[in-house]
């Protein structure tokens, strides 16, 4: 019986040694970059939300519609008018952006779906941005409606509604935002809704009623929520003489939350998806 030395078998621990050095080493390929990430994950989500969106978008609709009815025997004033009509339009957005997304975020974490864009190479403020684009979409028409129908029940101006072009993705980015984080910090999916549901509420009172008759701790916490800045913005537009420049900080004040709002979502899905 003869015995083989080690160093030459293949398998042989001196043999990995001399060869382990000559092998190919294969490379991971590169992460995709942001904005393709960002607009793959956008399509996506535009594609799976549509059905199951689309109903609940005409619930947001027929409801700010709604309130506009019942305040048009409340209001008394042009200016109270303005902040009715402004409030219900920016709902639409705040139902859908903060209160819908809240809820998908958290279940998505509750079954497990983060799982899967986490083996994704994709930056994780892509998968952020990309379903809070997503969902802010769908705020789109019925915000249109909402602002037409009121400026007609109230007399209103139509010629200033293209500044929805701006309230609605920045107002809309940083009710997103909260939402998003709502729903990923959240601890359980029913924490998540509770979450989404108190946030619409608060951009729903505060947002419709007219601030000169609230009191002074409301209209503090009025000034709390990002969606009031949208609203003032398009308040600021039915006047004779809109004061552009107050209407652009409004919107730069949409801006900075939603900036602010955004990273601290991709904060917590980084920490959602890890655990």
């Amino acid at each position: 019986m003869s015995v083989v030395p080690a160093e030459v078998l293949p398998g042989g621990a001196l043999a990995v040694e001399e060869t382990a050095p000559d092998a190919p080493v294969a490379e991971l390929g590169p992460r995709a970059r942001l904005w393709p990430s960002l607009v793959a994950v956008y399509r996506a989500q535009l594609s799976r939300a549509r059905v199951a969106r689309i109903p609940l978008l005409f619930v947001a609709t027929f409801q700010s519609v709604g309130i506009m009815i019942m305040m048009r025997g409340v209001v008394d004033s042009r200016g109270e008018a303005q902040s009715v009509v402004a409030g219900s339009a920016v709902v639409v957005v705040a139902y859908v952006a903060l209160n819908l997304l809240a809820q998908y975020f958290g279940q998505l974490r509750a079954s497990g779906g983060l799982d899967h864009y986490a083996t994704l190479p994709v930056p994780p403020a892509s998968v952020v941005l990309g379903a809070a684009a997503a969902y802010a979409s769908f705020t789109v028409p019925g915000t249109l409606v909402t602002a037409v129908f009121g400026c007609v029940l109230f007399g209103l101006p139509l010629a200033n509604l293209w500044i929805l072009l701006a309230v609605i993705p920045l107002a809309g980015a940083a009710l997103a935002g909260l939402g998003a984080a709502c729903g990923l910090l959240a601890s359980r999916p029913e924490i998540a809704t509770l979450l989404g549901q108190l946030g619409m509420s608060a951009a729903l009172l505060l947002g419709v009623l007219p601030p000169d008759r609230m009191p002074g701790i409301i209209q503090f916490a009025r000034d709390l929520l990002p969606s009031t800045y949208g609203v003032e913005a398009f308040a600021r537009t039915f006047g004779a003489r809109p004061d552009w420049a107050v209407v652009l900080a409004d919107l730069g004040v949409c801006a900075g939350v939603g900036v602010v709002s955004l990273a601290v979502a991709t904060w917590a899905y980084r920490r959602a998806a890890v655990r």
